[in-house]
């Protein structure tokens, strides 16, 4: 059973930075693409960044391209989120994804269906 434990969330004003982690246990951590979605109240959870296997390859949405960076340390079974810039349309509650058994050595994931394990979540607040 994949665990994903997210910390780092909070308040900031806009154009401030946050970071969030996401340890994860359970399986070979390594070998699994992982990915960060955020859900604003009312609205459907949401891609943000996501990363492949080894931590070579990384993909963002549009929103947040160029403000966020999304990382790997595979020795600690741990995803990071760099948030700089941020604007009060990021506020959020920010879930660490790993993605299905299936997709193992796999590129980079952006569809919510692809990932099976989702951790609590963590609330990022953005005040303007």
């Amino acid at each position: 059973q994949v665990q994903l434990v997210e910390s780092g969330g909070g308040l900031v004003q806009a154009g401030g930075s946050l970071s969030l982690s996401c340890a994860a246990s359970g399986r070979t951590f390594s070998k699994y693409p992982m990915g960060w979605f955020r859900q604003a109240p009312g609205k459907e959870r949401e891609f943000v960044a996501a990363i492949n296997w080894s931590g070579g390859r990384t993909s963002y949405a549009d929103s947040v391209k160029g403000r966020f960076t999304i990382s790997r340390d595979n020795a600690k079974n741990t995803v990071y989120l760099q948030m700089n810039s941020l604007k009060p349309e990021d506020t959020a509650i920010y879930y660490c994804a790993a993605a299905s058994d299936s997709y193992y050595y796999s590129p980079p994931l952006a569809g919510l269906s692809e990932y099976a394990y989702w951790g609590q979540g963590t609330q990022v607040t953005v005040s303007s």
